[in-house]
């Protein structure tokens, strides 16, 4: 059987008596995009400064294709690409330099460096820069050349902490359809705080609350997670909040706008077919009714909620 791109066991660090994170495993089999999930302080860059090799653990062990980052470091990290927060640019260096210098960093074999390095210029759409100075580069296009450090030498596993921290709106889509594209050939991890960011390219979700993992999972299965409760529903000519109200089986009625409301239900089904029955004996006349899933940061918060209590 094929060894898991990578895996995770048991895993714990602590920072003088206090501990960052505590006992936690999972395991990454495929390529794909996967989302370390987390509020600031949780335990994420730990986490994934353990697993890139920047720091040891106090215990657990960290495998990269089967290989111990612990037993075995310089084997395990030429399997990983990372980029930190801060990407670790030499500013005085011109695009070419720099990644050329990774690349050899990286053991690539001296006679691919150069197409090595022209391979990532052309995936990341930097080649028109790569004479130019990074320090005169914008904050996107550094974040790019960062991008391309950390897939010069062709990892198995690519991890990226926080990487759309302080882009624009545009740079962030930018750097958003790059991680996609990297993730048809390598495995991602996308460590980040932010819950549209794993929604909008992660297709699997790892949670980390008070430095333990609290969810693991499919993205639809973390959308689910809170049972939904309530339903929204509009007519053209509505009844009143009090009217709905003293229909069986609802619970509260809150008024979204004109005609439009979020009803809370006992059971779902039985309310809908009320709404509708009572619609069509009222001329209400009924434009919307469906189930209204849970946002994600309510998800969220109560994941954060269950590991306090």
């Amino acid at each position: 059987m094929e060894e898991p791109v990578l895996k995770v066991d048991r895993l714990s660090h602590r920072y003088s008596v206090q501990w960052a994170i505590r006992d936690i495993s999972f395991e990454l089999p495929r390529r794909g995009i996967y989302g370390l999930l987390g509020s600031n302080g949780a335990g994420k860059s730990t986490t994934m400064n353990i697993v890139s090799g920047v720091i040891k653990q106090t215990s657990g062990t960290v495998k990269i294709k089967g290989i111990d980052t612990r037993e075995d470091p310089v084997a395990a990290k030429r399997l990983i690409g990372f980029l930190p927060q801060k990407p670790p640019l030499y500013n005085d260096m011109t695009v070419d330099e720099y990644l050329t210098y990774c690349a050899k960093l990286r053991w690539v074999p001296a006679d691919k460096v150069a197409s090595s390095v022209d391979e990532v210029l052309g995936r990341c759409g930097i080649m028109h820069f790569r004479k130019r100075q990074i320090k005169n580069l914008s904050g996107g296009y550094q974040q790019r050349v960062g991008i391309a450090q950390a897939i010069v030498h062709k990892p198995e596993l690519v991890i990226f902490d926080e990487p759309t921290n302080g882009l624009d709106p545009n740079q962030i889509l930018e750097v958003r359809n790059l991680i996609k594209h990297i993730a048809e050939e390598q495995m991602v991890i996308l460590s980040t705080h932010i819950l549209t960011e794993v929604q909008a390219v992660c297709d699997d979700i790892l949670m980390i609350e008070e430095g333990r993992l609290v969810f693991s999972g499919k993205v639809e299965d973390f959308d689910n997670y809170i049972t939904p409760n309530t339903l929204v529903v509009s007519f053209v000519d509505a009844p009143s909040a009090e009217t709905l109200q003293g229909i069986e089986g609802v619970r509260h009625v809150k008024e979204l706008s004109p005609g439009r409301f979020r009803i809370g239900y006992a059971d779902a089904q039985e309310v809908m077919d009320r709404l509708v029955e009572e619609s069509a004996r009222g001329r209400w006349r009924m434009s919307e009714l469906r189930v209204e899933k849970s946002s994600l940061d309510n998800i969220f918060a109560e994941l954060s909620k269950k590991v306090k209590q």
